[in-house]
């Protein structure tokens, strides 16, 4: 089968489509023609070595974590899918998903694919959608409270100002001009233009005193301090990347992390199905130019995801 690979650790350019060995089933395992991937800033700081301290990878490396295709196998226990059955899947860390075929775990990282969800669309969802609904919980906020997304526009972002901006949430999201309207057409109630003036300071404009909650998707360590100067004393910031335990004013701090938690994936393919949930899919590739996809992904701050067709 084909794939799309990192031979080594280094600078994305590297990254080729090579022939590997179609893989098989082992217990518990799915194996999944591909139908369409998504990308996701994890996949480039995998390939690039950025993550590999914390999660080191084996090479050839092939990138890739959304998935949704067509079962063409199945291991040893699996009752739950037959070939041929239509599929939503998130699979890491069996094996990557821009390619030809991909395996997963037979559990929640697994999911069907209704009718009515185009799989472009699907592939879309499993790591930024159940990232932001993971995020939302953690914050834990009521009907009334604020909330401030940093980096709104993008794949994770684009779903949890939907998701808080559903349970009443007050939300404010960055986002340039351009995008304004599409923010607002997501639930948020206000947006900050990030281009043109201090993103603290307007966010504090709308919110005088500071928001109840922040969510940061684009800074990391230090540079999570002046978003947390948005928050009110004894608020919270939730960020997916690291960062400082506390700041200061007493802003408590929380650093996301994706779950594949029984049943949010089938949540969140039926809520997309049934228009509840909006995804925003901004290019697609065919797999012939992965490599293209993944340098202009990675090179510039797209809206919403990009997908790689097969």
């Amino acid at each position: 089968m084909k794939a799309l690979v990192a031979p080594s650790y280094g600078p994305i350019d590297q990254l080729t489509i090579a022939e590997l060995a179609k893989p098989a089933p082992g217990p518990g395992q799915i194996l999944i023609k591909l139908r369409a991937a998504a990308l996701n800033p994890l996949d480039v700081k995998l390939a690039t070595g950025v993550m590999r301290e914390m999660m080191p990878v084996s090479h050839p490396f092939v990138l890739g974590l959304d998935a949704a295709g067509t079962v063409e196998a199945v291991g040893e226990g699996v009752t739950r899918f037959t070939p041929g059955d239509e599929v939503v899947a998130f699979t890491h860390p069996v094996a990557g998903a821009v390619a030809e075929y991909t395996l997963a775990l037979d559990g929640p990282e697994v999911v069907a694919r209704p009718d009515g969800l185009d799989p472009v669309d699907a592939a879309a969802l499993p790591v930024a959608a159940m990232t932001a609904a993971g995020i939302v919980e953690q914050a834990g906020l009521n009907s009334g409270d604020s909330l401030l997304v940093v980096g709104a526009t993008g794949g994770v972002g684009s779903f949890v100002v939907q998701l808080a901006a559903q349970a009443g949430v007050r939300v404010v999201a960055t986002a340039p001009p351009s995008d304004a309207d599409y923010m607002r057409g997501l639930g948020a109630a206000a947006t900050v233009d990030y281009t043109s003036g201090d993103t603290t300071e307007e966010a504090l404009r709308h919110v005088p005193g500071g928001v109840d909650v922040a969510v940061d998707l684009i800074n990391a360590g230090p540079a999570l301090a002046g978003t947390a100067a948005a928050v009110k004393t004894g608020g919270l910031l939730i960020s997916p990347a690291g960062g400082p335990p506390v700041f200061d004013r007493e802003v408590r701090a929380s650093y996301a992390h994706i779950e594949a938690t029984n049943g949010l994936l089938q949540r969140i393919v039926e809520a997309t199905a049934s228009g509840r949930l909006r995804v925003e899919v901004s290019a697609r590739f065919p797999f012939a130019e992965a490599q293209r996809a993944v340098v202009e992904f990675a090179g510039k701050h797209t809206r919403g995801k990009v997908v790689i067709t097969f």
